[in-house]
C-alpha cells in the first residue's frame, strides 16, 4: 500500500532551479547551463527520467517568455512532461520599487494587475492549473505608506485575478517574512495570506514556502491548521538555516520536513489537490543532480510519514502517554527507507540509484559541449 500510495507521489520542479543563480552578491554561472526555457524543460526531463515522479515544471514570466506559450506546452508533452504553476514576477522592475499591486501611484498598480492578467492568458495556453503569486510588496520605514490602504489595494488585485481564473484553475498565494521590505511586508504571514484567500473564495488557496519563516516557527501546525480550513494549495519546498537559504529541502532539517509531510497525510492532503514544488535556486551545486536530491528528499520525508503507525498513535494519545506517542513518530521516522525506495523504482523500470544513473548517463557533459555560446539563463533571465 506505502509503495502504492508513492508510485502516485508528484513533486514539481521550477524551471529557475535549471539556470544560472548565487547568493545576494553574485550569481555563479556553470558549464551546460540552459539558455532558454526550451533547454530548461529538457533538463527537467532528465530529473523525472530517473526519478519518476517529477512530471511537471513551472514556469516563472517573464523569465520563461516564448513567442508561443502553446509550442512550448507542445514541447515539454514530447519530452513527457506538463506544465505546472504559472509563477508571475512583479519585484524585477525598477517601477516597483515602491510595490506593485499596492503601490501608491495607480498607474503602476495597473501595470503590475495587467502582468498578473498575463500570467492567467499563460495558464490558458499551457494547460496550466495553477497560478502562484508572491509579493516582494511592502515599506522600509514608518510612515512610509498607509499600511491599510496598502491592504485594501492588495485585495482589490487579488479580487479582479480571482474573477479571471477559468474552470479548474486557481490562485495560490505565497507569504513572505521579510526581504526586500524590511519595516512592514504586505504579505508577511500565513495569517495574512489566509485572510485574504478566504474573502477570495474557492478558487483561492495558500502556498507553504518552508524557507520563509522566523527560526523556531512550527511549520506543521500552519499545515494543519490551513489543512482543517481547506486552504492549503502546495508547498514550495527548500531548507533554510536563518532566513530565506533557498537550500535543498531536506537539507537543514529533515526531520521538520518529515513531520511537515506526516501532518499532509493526516489531514487528507497527500493528493494532487495540494502541490508539491520545490523552490530552490541550487547556489553552489550541480543543477539537475540537485533537483534529483531534491525529490528523493521529500520521497524519503514521505514514506516514513506513511510508516507511521495510526493505530498506535491514536492509542496512546487517547490513553495521555507521552513518550509512547512520541515513539510512535520516532520509530517512523528512524525507519531507513531506501531499500523500499529502491525496489519501488526497479518496480518502475528505474534505476534504484537516481543520483548514480544520472551519473553515468553522460547528460551534463553531452549538454556541456553542446551549450555553448548564447546567453545562460538565470536570475532575470
Amino acid at each position: 500500500m506505502i509503495k502504492d500510495l508513492l508510485r502516485r507521489q508528484h513533486i514539481e520542479t521550477p524551471s529557475w532551479a535549471y539556470g544560472n543563480s548565487g547568493t545576494r552578491f553574485k550569481v555563479f554561472a556553470q558549464p551546460g547551463v540552459p539558455r532558454d526555457p526550451y533547454e530548461k524543460l529538457a533538463d527537467a526531463a532528465q530529473v523525472h527520467a530517473f526519478t519518476g515522479i517529477a512530471p511537471t515544471v513551472a514556469l516563472h514570466i517573464p523569465w520563461d517568455r516564448v513567442d508561443s506559450y502553446e509550442d512550448l506546452a507542445g514541447h515539454a508533452a514530447s519530452l513527457g512532461l506538463g506544465i505546472g504553476a504559472i509563477n508571475s514576477n512583479v519585484f524585477q522592475d525598477d517601477d516597483y520599487k515602491l510595490g506593485s499591486v499596492t503601490h501608491p501611484d495607480p498607474a503602476i498598480r495597473r501595470k503590475a494587475l495587467d502582468h498578473l492578467l498575463a500570467c492567467v492568458d499563460i495558464m490558458d495556453a499551457t494547460g496550466s492549473a495553477t497560478l502562484k503569486l508572491w509579493f516582494s510588496d511592502g515599506t522600509n520605514y514608518p510612515g512610509q505608506d498607509d499600511i491599510r490602504a496598502r491592504q485594501d489595494r492588495l485585495a482589490s488585485a487579488l479580487e479582479q485575478v480571482h474573477e479571471r481564473l477559468g474552470e479548474g484553475q486557481r490562485l495560490l498565494l505565497e507569504y513572505k517574512l521579510f526581504e526586500p521590505a524590511f519595516y512592514v511586508t504586505d504579505v508577511p504571514d500565513w495569517g495574512t495570506a489566509y485572510a485574504h484567500c478566504r474573502a477570495l473564495g474557492d478558487k483561492a488557496q495558500v502556498v507553504v514556502d518552508t524557507g520563509h519563516h522566523a527560526p523556531g516557527t512550527n511549520i506543521e501546525f500552519i499545515v494543519a491548521f490551513l489543512l482543517r480550513e481547506g486552504k492549503l494549495g502546495g508547498f514550495d519546498f527548500n531548507s533554510r538555516f536563518y532566513a530565506d537559504d533557498d537550500l535543498m529541502v531536506g537539507a537543514a532539517d529533515p526531520f521538520q520536513l518529515f513531520r511537515i509531510m506526516f501532518e499532509v497525510i493526516s489531514g487528507g492532503g497527500y493528493g494532487p489537490h495540494v502541490s508539491f514544488m520545490l523552490d530552490q535556486c541550487h547556489n553552489i551545486e550541480p543543477k539537475i543532480p540537485g533537483q534529483i536530491r531534491s525529490v528523493m528528499n521529500v520521497q524519503e520525508a514521505t514514506a516514513k510519514a506513511l510508516l507511521v503507525d495510526r493505530e498506535a498513535l491514536a492509542a496512546a494519545q487517547a490513553e495521555g502517554d507521552v513518550l509512547g506517542a512520541n515513539a510512535v513518530l520516532m520509530d517512523a521516522y528512524n525507519t531507513d527507507v531506501r531499500a523500499m525506495l529502491g525496489e519501488l523504482r526497479a518496480e518502475m523500470g528505474l534505476d534504484p540509484d537516481p543520483m548514480a544513473a544520472y551519473a553515468r548517463s553522460g547528460y551534463f557533459e553531452k549538454i556541456a559541449a553542446e551549450r555553448v555560446g548564447g546567453s545562460q539563463a538565470g536570475w532575470g533571465a
